[in-house]
């Protein structure tokens, strides 16, 4: 259930992620939905790894929001347009 879950805030913080740094992004809306959900997922695991989360529980929306900021700033460095 823990996985669903992650999922769910994944979709939302993906969305919120976008909306705090707007801009052009390589790959456009969906794929910062797929950066919330990977940025939920990793702030998740890292949470735990350090001792924030106990196993099973996910990431806060906050930490959450975080992590997908993170990746998002990642992607942009990467796949950043040439014009």
């Amino acid at each position: 259930m823990s996985i669903i879950w992650t999922l769910i805030v994944g979709l939302v913080v993906g969305a919120v992620a976008k909306l705090l740094m707007p801009g052009k992004d390589p790959g456009g809306f969906i794929v910062t939905i797929l950066l919330g959900i990977a940025g939920a997922f990793i702030a998740s695991y890292l949470g735990q790894a350090v001792g924030w989360y106990k196993p099973g529980q996910s990431a806060g929306f906050i930490m959450s929001v975080v992590g997908a900021i993170i990746l998002l700033l990642l992607y942009r460095l990467i796949f950043k347009r040439k014009t």
